[in-house]
């Protein structure tokens, strides 16, 4: 093989809990993670020196050392002890700074496209436990489908989800910065619990497939911080919600708004209408499969 595709997912989480700020500046996380039909696709081809580019130029994604994917590199290398490098091209179908953990996906796409580009047979314990060193958000990303995410939510385990549902992603034209919602979620809730509850209300809602139940359930500690600190996102959420969908949930830190329907007509009704409105909008499925090989070359 000279080069490999790896297409992965972003994800939305259907339940963030968030604990209060611990003395090493972390949060302790309960979170539900769900992946949705949005991917980035990464290719990988052997080089002498690491280098990531995009197949289009998109701002706000670094094209040097600093790029997740090309640590993902790095950490996959150092765990076989070797010496090897690789050219990544990116390209990207998931919002950059939209909440959707699209670096993570991408990362988590380097890491399978190399495993299988130098056949290095990495374990998925080991696939997972070098994901978890990378982004609290990167381990879902391989997994993929639906799943409960503790520590940091880098501990995930699958979740049983007999839900097929529609949601409308609702862009936004500024992103929002994840540790400054974070730094405001600390201010507005001095006395969160160290360790939020599991959701088993909304992880029995989706066992059984209900759409109207599991949209009751949705929930996002970061939302009232994203609201202070953009207060544009109140205005689109009042329209969402006067729309009567199944539910409406704040994506991650932001800014993107989700709304969610059981009916695909009903989903894209309401992208004509918000499309009308002038929002930016997109259709997407969920939940989807993880990280997958989708070329050999």
């Amino acid at each position: 093989m000279t080069q490999v595709t790896v297409r992965a997912p972003a994800k939305i989480n259907l339940h963030l809990g968030v604990g209060g700020l611990r003395p090493d500046g972390k949060h302790v996380l309960a979170t539900v993670y769900q992946a949705v039909g949005l991917y980035d696709d990464v290719t990988v081809a052997e080089a002498d020196d690491w280098s990531v580019a995009m197949t289009e130029p998109i701002d706000g994604v670094p094209l040097d050392d600093t790029n997740i994917a090309v640590r993902a590199g790095w950490a996959l290398t150092a765990h076989h002890g070797i010496d090897r490098a690789a050219r990544i091209t990116i390209a990207k179908g998931i919002p950059v700074m939209g909440g959707m953990a699209g670096g993570s996906a991408d990362a988590a796409a380097t890491l399978l496209a190399l495993d299988r580009l130098w056949d290095l047979q990495t374990s998925d314990d080991d696939l997972l436990r070098i994901a978890g060193t990378l982004g609290s958000d990167v381990p879902f990303a391989l997994l993929g489908g639906t799943a409960l995410g503790t520590g940091h939510g880098e501990v995930v385990s699958p979740v049983a989800d007999a839900s097929s549902v529609w949601w409308v992603v609702v862009l936004s034209d500024e992103g929002l910065s994840t540790p400054a919602v974070y730094g405001h979620f600390d201010e507005l809730s001095p006395d969160a619990p160290a360790a939020p509850p599991i959701p088993d209300d909304l992880i029995a809602a989706l066992g059984t497939g209900y759409t109207d139940e599991i949209g009751d359930l949705l929930a996002n500690d970061l939302w009232p911080a994203a609201r202070d600190l953009r207060p544009d996102l109140v205005d689109v959420e009042v329209r969402l919600r006067s729309m009567a969908p199944d539910g409406v949930l704040l994506s991650g830190s932001g800014p993107t708004l989700l709304v969610l329907h059981e009916d695909v007509e009903e989903a894209r009704t309401t992208v004509a209408e918000l499309t009308e409105q002038g929002l930016r909008c997109t259709l997407a499925p969920g939940p989807v499969a993880g990280a997958h090989v989708v070329t050999y070359a």
